[in-house]
């Protein structure tokens, strides 16, 4: 069996104030930081104890996951696993990256996202030196806002050619022929972003092949569904899995529309799924 886990806990706390994010600058308070501690705590266990699963694990806090030690820990841990074919962090880059050194560049990958005006593009760019250094493998990407479109051709300039940049296409915004063409520019997979995928009824590999984990252990076919379908720790969870249609109008979020099955992205992203790298990247 391969199974993909999307695990997110209770931490929520930024060190950025991007206003296109509801988490940005959010602080939490001690006692939640330890809860999130011991539920990671929790949650590499099992994964290192569940060695019948081919596991691939993608971490997507609300906040910054990187600031804090123990997603480090966890993400050095885990990427020694045998059984453990990828683990992969949603990060804005702030934190260090030297700690990656102690890592499986095999197994360990970042899904990296640049924010202009929070964090100085050299700034950046260094970081994302360090990571080619080490051996790791990272995409990069930025929200598709008008005013980010300049720091993007720029970052896009400076990146070496093997790192793959994506556009994120902004929170409710419509964008023209002619702004979707100048995205797509700098991102040729910008077309699956750019507007909401029907989904209502559409076989999902959600559910079958990969879930979404909560701190507690609660299993979801997704982030966006939020019935619980089993839990991790009760083992609940292996009985739940199978083929379902999505049960949602539409899907909008790439980690939420890569599982699509009509879509064919699991094919566009082989081998990158997680960390959103292409196949056939560079780009031909």
């Amino acid at each position: 069996m391969n199974l993909a886990i999307l695990y997110r806990g209770p931490l929520a706390s930024c060190n950025y104030d991007c206003p296109y994010c509801p988490f940005a600058k959010r602080h939490d308070p001690p006692e939640l930081l330890r809860a999130d501690r011991a539920a990671l705590a929790r949650f590499t266990d099992w994964v290192a104890a569940t060695t019948d699963v081919r596991l691939s694990v993608l971490f997507t806090p609300w906040g910054e996951g990187l600031t804090r030690s123990w997603y480090r820990e966890a993400m050095t841990s885990l990427s020694h696993l045998p059984h453990v074919e990828r683990v992969v962090i949603q990060t804005n880059l702030a934190a260090r990256v030297d700690w990656l050194a102690e890592a499986d560049p095999r197994s360990a990958a970042l899904w990296t996202t640049y924010h202009p005006g929070q964090v100085t593009r050299e700034r950046f760019l260094r970081r994302c030196a360090r990571l080619s250094e080490l051996g790791v493998r990272y995409s990069v990407g930025v929200v598709g806002l008008p005013e980010h479109l300049d720091e993007a051709r720029a970052l896009r300039a400076d990146l070496p050619d093997t790192v793959y940049l994506w556009v994120n296409a902004a929170e409710g915004r419509r964008y023209d022929a002619a702004e979707e063409a100048t995205w797509t520019e700098l991102d040729p997979h910008f077309g699956y972003s750019v507007r909401p995928h029907v989904s209502l009824g559409r076989p999902c590999h959600a559910g079958e092949t990969a879930i979404s984990v909560l701190g507690d252990g609660t299993v979801r076919r997704c982030h966006f569904i939020p019935t619980p379908i089993g839990n991790l720790y009760d083992g609940s969870w292996r009985a739940a899995l199978k083929p379902r249609p999505c049960g949602n109008a539409i899907c909008d979020c790439h980690i939420g529309y890569v599982h699509l099955k009509p879509l064919g992205l699991r094919d566009v992203f082989a081998g990158g799924v997680l960390e959103r790298i292409p196949a056939a990247w560079p780009h031909r």
